[in-house]
C-alpha cells in the first residue's frame, strides 16, 4: 500500500515526538485563573516577539480573527475586507452573526488590495450610513495560492487607515510563510496593525492552536470575549509547550515547503490543460485550474485518491495543494508522476 500523500492543508501535521515530548513534560496550571506557566511563558514570548503588549491564546485562528473585530468594533460597524478572504468566505458569518458588523467585501488582485480601492471604500460620517472602524488584511493569502502582502502596500494602507481613524487587524495565518519567504520580521510585518492573529497549526505544525496579540488594553478586553464564546481553557500549557516548540524548531524548514510548493507547480504547468502560473507561488500554496481539460475540482480529487494522494477543491474548476512537515521532496514527485499518468 502506498504512503498517503497529504496535501489537502497544512492543518493535517501531526506533533513529532519530540514535540509530544515536550508537551507531555509541561508545566502546567489553571489557564483561566492564569496559573499556567507555559501559557503565560508563550503569550510573553509572542507579544515580544510582535514587539506588541500582550497576548491572548485561542484554540483557532477564527475565533481570533472574531476576537478581534468584535474587540475593534461596535455593532452596526462596517469592516473591510477582501472579497476571496478567509474572514469572509470561511469564518460561518461570525462577524455578523456575533460582533454583529457589516462586511464591505472588495475584490483584490491574488487578495491583495490596492490603497486606493481602500480609501474609495472607507465611508465618510454620515447619519444615514454604518461607520467604517476596522479593515482587515490577510497575510499570506489562502485563495491568492498563498499570496504575500507586500510590506511597502501594507505601509501606503496603513497611512490611509491612520488618516481616517481606521484601525487595522492582520491575519496572519500564515504569516511566518511571509516571513520566511521575504526575510521581514514577524514585527516589521506587525509594526502597521493594532492587533495581529498567526497559528500554530498551520506550517508550524502544532496540533491546536492560533494566538492574538495587540495593545494590553484590546488584550484585555478580547479575554473577555474569549471566555463569552466559550474559549476559557484550563491547563492549556500542553498546548502551549507544542506551541512554542514550533517556534523553536519549526519557522526556517518553511522554506523547504516553499519549495516543494514551486516544484510541483512547475509540474503541473506541464500538463497541457491544467492551468497554473508557477510564478504565483510564493509561499505554500498552489491553486490551479482544469476546466480546459473538461474536468472538475471534485473529478481530479478523486481520482487523485484513488492514488492515495489527497487533495481539496478549491471551486468547481480549481484545485488545491498545500506543502506542509506532513510531505517530502519525493511525495511531490510522486504526486506529480501520477498527476502525468492520469491527465496529461
Amino acid at each position: 500500500m502506498n504512503r498517503i500523500v497529504d496535501l489537502r492543508s497544512d492543518t493535517v501535521t501531526k506533533p513529532s515526538e519530540e514535540m509530544r515530548r515536550v508537551m507531555a513534560a509541561a508545566e502546567v496550571g489553571d489557564d483561566v485563573f492564569g496559573d499556567d506557566p507555559t501559557m503565560n511563558l508563550l503569550q510573553e514570548r509572542v507579544a515580544n516577539l510582535l514587539h506588541k503588549e500582550a497576548a491572548l491564546f485561542v484554540p483557532s485562528g477564527t475565533m481570533g480573527n472574531l476576537l478581534a473585530i468584535m474587540t475593534h468594533t461596535v455593532p452596526g460597524d462596517e469592516i473591510i475586507v477582501e472579497r476571496e478572504s478567509h474572514t469572509f468566505n470561511y469564518e460561518v458569518g461570525g462577524a455578523a452573526a456575533l460582533a454583529g458588523v457589516q462586511i464591505n467585501p472588495i475584490p483584490g488582485t491574488r487578495g491583495i488590495l490596492e490603497p486606493k480601492q481602500i480609501e474609495n471604500a472607507i465611508r465618510q460620517p454620515n447619519v444615514h450610513i454604518p461607520q467604517t472602524r476596522l479593515l482587515v488584511l490577510e497575510n499570506t493569502h489562502n485563495r491568492g495560492s498563498g499570496a504575500i502582502y507586500p510590506l511597502d502596500k501594507i505601509k501606503e494602507i496603513s497611512k490611509i487607515a491612520r488618516k481616517h481613524e481606521v484601525l487595522m487587524h492582520l491575519d496572519g495565518a500564515r504569516l511566518f510563510n511571509a516571513c520566511v519567504a521575504t526575510g521581514v520580521e514577524p514585527k516589521d510585518y506587525a509594526r502597521y496593525f493594532d492587533s495581529v492573529m498567526f497559528c500554530f497549526s498551520k506550517g508550524l505544525g502544532a496540533p491546536i492552536g492560533s494566538i492574538l496579540v495587540g495593545e494590553k488594553s484590546f488584550i484585555e478586553k478580547a479575554h473577555r470575549y474569549r471566555k463569552m464564546l466559550g474559549g476559557g481553557m484550563r491547563q492549556v500549557g500542553i498546548l502551549a509547550a507544542a506551541a512554542l516548540y514550533a517556534l523553536d524548531h519549526n519557522i526556517e524548514r518553511l522554506a523547504e515547503d516553499h519549495a516543494n510548493a514551486k516544484k510541483l507547480a512547475h509540474e503541473i504547468s506541464k500538463i497541457p490543460d491544467f492551468d497554473v502560473e508557477p510564478e504565483h507561488v510564493e509561499t505554500n500554496i498552489v491553486v490551479f485550474d482544469v476546466e480546459n481539460a473538461g474536468l472538475t475540482a471534485e473529478e481530479v480529487v478523486e481520482e487523485m485518491s484513488k492514488k492515495d494522494i489527497l487533495l481539496v477543491p478549491f471551486g468547481k474548476t480549481l484545485v488545491r495543494a498545500v506543502t506542509s512537515l506532513a510531505v517530502d521532496s519525493d511525495d511531490i514527485q510522486r504526486t506529480a508522476d501520477v498527476m502525468h499518468e492520469l491527465f496529461d
